[in-house]
Formats: structure tokens, C-alpha cells, sequence
């Protein structure tokens, strides 16, 4: 299911950017890259965070895909606070 703190915006024809809703519409957080387009089948990517993801892809969109796997994985690598609590024990 697609995160929904992730969202990709149109700001022109061959011009996204991808945005993290966790933060306010004035910080410079809330943008995690700019996305333009290069001809009809491949896209570059600016990251504005430190990801290890790749620079071209097919379309935007699977530069949206790309950050939510990542963000999914990198979440389900952290220990919760049962489970942290837990090992302590």
C-alpha cells in the first residue's frame, strides 16, 4: 500500500517534485527530489536527502515506488519499543 506522508506533484509537463507530508508546507525537509523528465521513456532524479537510490528511471512514478520501498524497509529494520524493551529484559 503506497505511504501516504509520500506524495508525488506535477509541477510541470516534465517536472516532478516528491514530497514528505511529515513536515510543514515551509520547511525544507518536506522535499525529498526534484524529478525531470529526459526524453518519453527515461527520468533523472535530484535527491535533496542522502538516499542510496539511483539517478534515472523510467517514469516518476518509479521514483515514487523507489523512495517508499526504501522508506518501508527502513522502518521494518527498526526495532519497535515491545521489542526493544524486550531485549533489555
Amino acid at each position: 500500500m503506497p505511504d501516504p506522508r509520500l506524495e508525488l506533484q506535477r509541477i510541470t509537463a516534465t517536472e516532478w517534485l516528491i514530497l514528505d507530508h511529515r513536515y510543514g508546507r515551509n520547511d525544507a525537509r518536506r522535499t525529498i527530489a526534484c524529478v525531470y523528465a529526459l526524453d518519453e521513456n527515461r527520468v533523472r532524479v535530484t535527491w535533496l536527502r542522502e538516499l542510496p537510490l539511483a539517478s534515472c528511471y523510467q517514469t516518476a512514478f518509479d521514483v515514487l515506488e523507489d523512495v517508499q520501498r526504501f522508506y518501508a524497509s527502513d522502518h521494518s529494520q527498526r526495532p519497535t519499543r515491545s521489542s526493544a524493551m524486550m531485549a533489555t529484559a
